[in-house]
């Protein structure tokens, strides 16, 4: 049956903004109490006091998710605020946008602790406690990454290969457990100010396209699991393309979409080359969406045209297929 939000604790990182931020208030909502998770504590608890305003319990963590010791401070904080924890939500995340050679190792060996070891952390904090009281919801938030590879993102790329990989395993290893769940999500991409607080070597501007989802997109799908738990779910449909195309013609999807970014990149307009938030947080974006919605002035949501373009995507596909398995027969 399928589960009551009210009163389940949740745990969320990467919550002071983004994905993060839209979860802790799509979970306040429904009466679920909330430990929020992020390096930036005076927005964290900006985020908790909201929550707060509607009607839950909210507590603020500073907590970087590189430090496995303060991950484990995270959860014994959220188990001694709640009497325990029903729902874990992995979702601090970044990247490196641009060729791997320019960027320096460090900001790369970031990528991997944040987004690999900061989930493999959180993991570690909780699964005890599930055990222990016999329950729980570990939700890691991957990405169509995950699925398919991103040039000119390689260390995020291998970061989110390596996740799904590590959600999988742990699923598995948990397979005695039926009360006990671990979930992947696998967003296209989101409206969030993390595509600003990514490091970008590239020298260009990020253009994320019109197929943009909103955070709220991602929090509902939080929400959804919670209440009745899945093994991996797409959000949006290029992510479920992405999925279907790479398992199914490998080969040509890498040769199309590092095609078609090649092009992308050698057509956008000069950027100035920053390291983002990777190293030390940053004062800007502050809020659940980064707003490229506004600035593309876009008319329509990716969602409400997601059915549309999806199917048109998914014949592309097929003729794709086809057209190599008929190459096949010829040779």
């Amino acid at each position: 049956m399928p589960r009551d939000i009210a009163g389940l604790s949740v745990v969320i990182t990467g919550a002071s903004s983004g994905i993060g931020r839209a979860a802790a208030l799509a979970f306040a909502r429904r009466g679920a109490r909330v430990a929020l998770a992020a390096r930036r504590t005076e927005l964290i608890e900006e985020v908790a006091g909201e929550c707060r305003d509607l009607g839950a319990k909210a507590i603020a963590v500073t907590t970087d998710v590189t430090d496995a010791g303060a991950v484990a401070a995270l959860a014994h904080a959220a188990e001694h605020a709640f009497g325990g924890i029903d729902v874990w939500i992995n979702n601090a995340g970044t990247g490196v946008v641009g060729p791997y050679q320019d960027a320096d190792i460090a900001l790369h060996r970031r990528t991997i602790e944040v987004n690999l070891m900061g989930t493999m952390h959180g993991a570690y904090a909780v699964l005890p406690i599930f055990l222990d009281q016999g329950h729980g919801i570990l939700i890691n938030n991957i990405s169509m990454g995950g699925w398919a590879p991103n040039p000119f993102a390689a260390a995020y790329t291998a970061s989110k290969f390596g996740l799904r990989g590590f959600t999988a395993s742990l699923r598995q290893e948990l397979g005695d457990h039926s009360d006990i769940h671990v979930c992947g999500v696998f967003p296209a991409i989101i409206d969030t100010p993390g595509l600003d607080h990514g490091a970008n070597v590239s020298g260009k501007r990020i253009n994320p396209g019109p197929l943009i989802y909103a955070p709220e997109d991602v929090a509902e799908t939080f929400v959804a699991l919670v209440r009745s738990p899945r093994d991996e779910v797409a959000v949006g449909w290029p992510a479920r393309a992405a999925q279907i195309a790479y398992s199914l013609a490998p080969g040509p999807t890498e040769h199309l979409i590092g095609t078609f970014t090649r092009r992308a990149l050698k057509r956008a307009s000069p950027a100035p080359r920053t390291q983002g938030a990777l190293l030390e947080p940053v004062a800007t974006g502050r809020g659940v969406s980064g707003g490229w919605r506004d600035r593309k002035g876009l008319p329509f949501s990716a969602r409400q045209t997601s059915r549309v373009v999806g199917i048109a995507a998914l014949a592309g596909l097929a003729l794709l297929l086809g057209t190599r398995a008929a190459a096949r027969t010829r040779g």
